[in-house]
């Protein structure tokens, strides 16, 4: 075995704690990067007079690079190394994020967003692949939690230091000087990971399934669809919440800050609890299906009952929903990839992963878009809100009812070949 797969009964080695942080900081700068222009919504729209359904599809343009690229990166990941696709995605989206500091229109605003989901494109199939090629069982729930701590640590670290500062010395500075910060990233990762995890040789010696095989799996179906709903949500939260409570809510810049920021840190909470709960009743010997669909369905209820209520309920009340409603997504994110490492494998995860984030950040091409036409048509988010929530449910009914037993697929020696396409999960 190639892989450096660690005994379960052993402690972590250091390198490998320390390459999880790291990946959940990636995440953590994805995210910022990512959301910034969320939360800078109503100062570049005044700047730019920009409509809404412009807005809407400004928010939109990241995903028409990011999801298309998804496949690409899940099969360079598993055939010539997830560390070194990573490192190169990472110095893409982080330039691309100091080059919006400095952009003079829509139309290279654009063209910005289109660079940063090029580069945002690697940040999951990478991970993934990492983890489920280096990290046991027994501890991917909580190396799950520390990518989804960074999702959610991103948006509030974004929304609340960055409406601060945007507030306080303009959007320009805040994009330039973040994206040329995060670059010091490089400096750990090259000296600390990338050593030590799977070299593209020892890769590119471990055949897995064609992807024409994991195609015709239905459970790469059923939690794509699952990963869709969730995303709808999370989409139409992360682009459009801060502009709903600045213009419909009426909150202040920094108000609108401070609850989006306790949002996404109360979110970072409950996922770190979460994955380290997960771990503990794996090792218990509860199965991975009963775990990981509790988390799943509980998560996607909560959500979906949150945003339909936030959508009808006073000013408090709707801001007080929102931050349950993030809180709920900490029961969620962990498991929306361990259930993708789970069922591919080591072989497999990378391609996986990326074809389950293709489909599933569709998701990400339609929410803001959409949100931008209804609010337009209709002078209310009400509309929004519901869609969002009946996704949210649609998502957790795929996770819960389309998914069977969550463990691993046994990828026959036939699948390798090309020659039977069938597989079947480990009894």
């Amino acid at each position: 075995m190639h892989d450096r797969i660690i005994d379960t009964s052993q402690r972590l080695p250091r390198w490998l704690l320390a390459t999880v942080v790291l990946l959940g900081l990636s995440v953590f700068i994805n995210y910022i990067d990512r959301g910034n222009l969320a939360t800078a919504a109503p100062s570049i729209r005044d700047e730019f007079q920009l409509s809404t359904s412009q807005l809407g599809f400004l928010l939109t343009a990241f995903f028409i690079t990011y999801i298309p690229m998804q496949i690409a990166v899940g099969w360079l990941s598993d055939r010539y190394g997830a560390a070194h696709v990573l490192l190169t995605g990472f110095v893409v989206w982080s330039l691309a994020m100091t080059l919006t500091g400095l952009a003079q229109g829509f139309v290279m605003l654009v063209g910005l967003r289109l660079l940063l989901g090029l580069g945002e494109s690697v940040s999951f199939p990478t991970a993934s692949s990492i983890i489920a090629r280096s990290v046991p069982e027994s501890a991917r729930g909580i190396a799950n939690a520390a990518t989804s701590v960074g999702l959610s640590a991103g948006p509030a670290f974004g929304i609340f230091f960055g409406g601060m500062l945007i507030a306080a010395y303009g959007w320009r500075w805040f994009f330039a000087g973040f994206g040329l910060v995060s670059l010091l990233w490089v400096i750990p990762w090259l000296t600390i990971a990338q050593p030590h995890l799977p070299q593209p040789r020892a890769i590119n010696a471990e055949s897995g399934p064609p992807t024409a095989v994991l195609l015709r799996t239905p459970a790469l179906w059923y939690a794509s669809l699952g990963h869709f709903g969730v995303n709808y949500v999370w989409y139409f939260v992360l682009n459009w919440i801060p502009y709903y409570l600045v213009r419909e809510r009426g909150w202040t810049l920094a108000q609108m800050a401070t609850i989006g920021g306790v949002s996404y840190l109360l979110m970072a909470v409950v996922a770190t609890a979460n994955g380290w709960i997960t771990d503990r009743r794996i090792r218990a010997g509860i199965s991975h299906t009963r775990v990981c669909k509790t988390y799943l369905a509980a998560g996607a209820c909560i959500v979906g009952a949150c945003v339909a209520a936030c959508a009808l309920a006073s000013t408090m009340v709707s801001a007080c929903l929102l931050v349950l409603a993030c809180a709920a997504f900490g029961l969620t994110a962990p498991h929306i990839y361990l259930v993708a490492q789970t069922l591919a494998g080591p072989a497999a995860a990378g391609r996986w992963v990326g074809m389950q984030n293709c489909l599933g950040n569709i998701a990400g091409l339609i929410a803001p878009f959409l949100t931008g036409i209804l609010v337009d048509r209709t002078g209310s988010f009400v509309p929004a809100f519901l869609i969002a929530a009946a996704a949210s449910l649609l998502g957790g009914a795929a996770w819960v009812f389309g998914l069977g037993e969550i463990k691993p697929i046994a990828w026959s020696r036939q699948d390798h070949c090309g020659e039977q396409t069938t597989s079947r999960a480990v009894p």
